[in-house]
């Protein structure tokens, strides 16, 4: 059967601090630490396939799904997409970092990108430990309740986008609405929670997995921006997990999306139209709040702007 751009139903969470949307997830189980528990699996919402999950899809149609991109070692998707509402703060958190990964088998590395959709005015995230910042000191601040004061707080406004490699102490200030795309796990560890105390703290193993030191912080600059008739690209992130750009595709204008590889699209503003096949004869209206998933076999595919448009695009580097 040939396959086509799969729009994907949402799974929401919600949570302390406000709410998320699961927007792509192919997980046979998700940890408690990360607010999870049992599994996730997104349902394709349209066309042949619908109503069947991610997973099976991608365990029955393999390399038509995801070409040359290997699965995780559980032969899922190796990409996790969603939205976050965070009414207040998050808490200060890290992921694993690859080398507590490697001691502790059952916790996996988790580098994520956060997009700013929306920021009230002043608001900021927390991205990094201060230099010069021992683990002594931080364990101090833990007890004090004073751990803000040694995180780097950096402004956001929307179309910002920032990186946060494993290992990242971090943190989601409130007044946002983020786009987070992530490498495929949910392992979290807690060290704050802004006087919360209805969760869980993690505090041993957060202070074995933060990177400590200089970090990479500051205003936003994308890697590079190019334009082209009616579109302007900005990429957003280059990493050993995924590519994502942002695409300002304007009304009356098209863009060419990648064949031979699977892509996801978040359509984070205005609407459209996605077409393929040899004459672009099929066609997907596309919305606001949607994210699809093109697989990798589907052939000649491109995205048409009946309003001014934007768009994430998130690939997958081939190992």
């Amino acid at each position: 059967m040939p396959l086509y751009p799969f729009l994907l139903e949402p799974i929401y969470k919600e949570k302390v601090w406000g709410g998320e949307s699961w927007e792509l997830a192919d997980l046979d189980s998700t940890s408690e630490s990360g607010g999870g528990g049992g599994a996730a699996h997104s349902r394709i919402r349209n066309g042949p396939l619908a109503k069947r999950t991610l997973g099976e899809v991608v365990k029955d149609f393999g390399t038509l799904v995801l070409g040359d991109v290997p699965p995780t070692s559980g032969g899922n998707f190796p990409l996790l997409v969603k939205y976050l509402d965070a009414r207040e703060s998050l808490s200060v958190q890290v992921h694993p970092s690859p080398a507590y990964a490697a001691a502790h088998p059952d916790a996996h590395i988790k580098s994520e990108a956060w997009y700013i959709v929306r920021a009230e005015p002043g608001a900021v995230i927390y991205k990094g430990v201060v230099e010069g910042t021992k683990p002594d000191d931080f364990a101090e601040a833990i007890r004090c309740g004073t751990v803000e004061d040694l995180m780097i707080e950096i402004p956001v406004r929307p179309g910002d986008c920032h990186y946060l490699p494993s290992g990242t102490c971090h943190a989601l200030g409130g007044g946002i609405v983020v786009a987070e795309v992530q490498t495929p796990s949910d392992t979290t560890f807690r060290v704050f929670d802004w006087g919360r105390t209805d969760r869980e703290l993690h505090i041993e193993q957060a202070l074995e997995s933060i990177e400590f030191g200089p970090a990479r912080t500051g205003v936003f600059e994308p890697v590079r921006t190019e334009t082209r008739e009616g579109v302007v690209e900005r990429v957003l992130v280059l990493s050993p997990h995924f590519a994502m750009s942002e695409l300002a595709v304007s009304a009356g204008a098209r863009e060419t999306l990648p064949t031979g590889e699977p892509v996801v699209l978040m359509i984070v503003h205005g609407c459209g139209v996605v077409r393929w096949g040899g004459d672009g004869d099929h066609r997907l209206i596309v919305g606001p709040g949607q994210t699809l998933l093109l697989p990798s076999s589907v052939a000649a595919a491109t995205l048409y702007g009946d309003d001014d448009m934007t768009v994430l695009r998130i690939t997958i580097p081939i190992e």
